[in-house]
């Protein structure tokens, strides 16, 4: 929780005496003094959100209960403690009953992995746990629908314990486990979180970090589906840079990883980048301009998707010298020659870009001796001036914003089922060239790049980058806004009506 920059506080249920191997004892607190521990931290500090963990017995999990309800905390994360990770049983079985009975319609996240989904499941449906199918992503979906119904507000079923291979089909060898996925079930709409699978023995407590880790990010107001996804990469990067040949089974996790290096979960940056607070806003902006919302709908007039093409090909130019001016800036061959297959890549574009503006009416005469507006300066040479001035890094943050912008947009504009497609829409062909292949692996390098140098750069200049690139994203939506207000002097219909009026 520290690591999340909130405040736990704990009312203790239970002591084990435990290590890396299992758990050989357990010592259960009395139910009136759990009641003790609960009154005296809510009377005096109060509490935002609640995470139950180790609740024993059928007692403690009634006295834990009453309490939640005596005090109206909305947001209760249950986390259904029933196994260890070395495979300890933690909860008496006479208890499964009150904690569906009472516990589980308190719950605002349920998180089981699959096992104590199970359990859960078959002890509300009378049945045997070998009766519930639990094999694919499909029974994981299915047992989260069925403990909604218990009346948690979310259930997420954890998929530690269900990896998969990478088209997600179950995996039948250690060699074929690639991936795991975290199923988040609202009552009405899934929300999947797909992390690498790990084959790291250090997993002691991921389910208890992960569900604290979902109450710290509630706490700090993210909605569910942001607090899980946060939680998910947290608990990925406490495993990813735990401490080896601690203990001689389950290690624990280095919770504190992204305080001692950088914030973030090494290959993620871009994904903590975006949920900045100086980005995320801005962020939106910019993919969601009004621009961008009409070339979906195929609104846009015709003369401002004109000046906006015509200035778009003016920053391609600049944004080609920019890169150029990183491939000059970096420090070995890799570096040198990502770089210069970008520029290829910009030649290409510009290319299909003169053939796609001829559709338009637009020659390559009318793009190469185009006026660049205030905009296009303002853009291209703050990136220009980041790169003579800064370093190369920081100039490959700079040129992020519109590489990784453009192919964000046009994806989710083509997933849209909103977007008018094919020929009834005259923007269509822009749109489906930011996900074609070629430019979805010039965004994958450029973020593999990205992803790469950050992390050798370690917390130097972190913050610096993101603003930065926060200041990109004011450009880029600036940009958008060019093209919404079309040429100078140029009116639109409806503007010319009320103009005669």
């Amino acid at each position: 929780m520290e690591a999340h920059k909130v405040y736990g506080m704990s009312a203790i249920t239970a002591v084990t005496s435990q290590n890396t191997l299992g758990v050989d004892g357990v010592q259960v607190m009395s139910p009136d003094f759990v009641s003790k521990q609960i009154e005296a931290v809510i009377s005096d500090l109060g509490v935002d959100v609640i995470k139950t963990g180790m609740l024993a017995t059928q007692e403690i999990v009634s006295c834990v209960a009453a309490q939640i309800k005596k005090h109206g905390v909305e947001k209760t994360v249950v986390d259904p403690v029933m196994i260890a990770t070395s495979g300890s049983s933690l909860l008496d079985e006479k208890a499964h009953s009150a904690y569906i009975r009472e516990l589980l319609p308190l719950a605002y996240v349920l998180t089981p992995n699959v096992p104590e989904a199970i359990q859960l499941v078959a002890a509300a449906e009378g049945k045997q746990r070998e009766e519930i199918e639990a094999n694919t992503l499909d029974d994981m979906r299915n047992l989260a629908r069925r403990l909604h119904k218990l009346g948690p507000k979310n259930v997420l079923v954890k998929g530690g314990h269900l990896p998969f291979t990478k088209d997600c089909q179950p995996a039948s060898s250690e060699e074929e486990k690639e991936i795991v996925v975290d199923v988040l079930f609202d009552g009405e709409q899934f929300y999947e979180v797909e992390t690498p699978y790990s084959f790291s023995k250090n997993t002691h407590g991921t389910g208890c970090s992960l569900a604290s880790a979902i109450a710290s990010n509630l706490a700090l107001s993210h909605p569910v589906p942001d607090a899980v996804r946060h939680a998910v990469y947290y608990v990925e990067g406490s495993i990813n840079h735990s401490y080896p040949e601690l203990g001689q089974g389950h290690g624990p996790l280095n919770h504190a990883f992204n305080t001692q290096r950088v914030p973030f979960v090494k290959g993620r940056f871009l994904y903590w980048l975006l949920e900045h607070p100086r980005v995320k806003g801005v962020w939106r902006e910019y993919t969601h301009h009004e621009f961008v919302e009409q070339l979906g709908k195929g609104t846009l007039p015709i003369e401002c998707f004109k000046y906006y093409l015509q200035q778009d090909y003016l920053y391609l130019v600049q944004f080609a010298r920019a890169n150029a001016l990183a491939a000059y800036k970096a420090t070995n061959m890799p570096d040198i020659t990502a770089s210069a297959e970008i520029i290829l890549h910009i030649a290409k574009e510009m290319e299909l870009h003169i053939s796609y503006c001829a559709e338009f009416g637009l020659s390559r005469d009318d793009l190469e001796n185009g006026k660049e507006s205030m905009q296009t300066l303002a853009y291209s040479r703050y990136i220009l001036d980041i790169g003579t001035s800064q370093s190369w890094l920081a100039l490959q943050v700079a040129l992020a914003a519109c590489l990784h912008g453009y192919h964000h947009i046009a994806a989710r504009l083509h997933a849209s089922p909103s977007t008018v497609r094919g020929s009834a829409n005259p923007y269509w062909k822009w749109i489906e060239n930011y996900v074609a292949e070629d430019y979805v692996q010039a965004v994958e390098r450029g973020r593999e790049l990205l992803e790469r140098h950050v992390w050798a750069e370690g917390t130097t200049g972190i913050e610096g980058l993101v603003e930065i690139f926060g200041r990109a994203t004011e450009l880029e939506a600036g940009f958008w806004g060019m093209g919404l207000a079309g040429p100078p002097g140029w009116k639109s219909g409806e503007e010319e009506k009320q103009l005669e009026n």
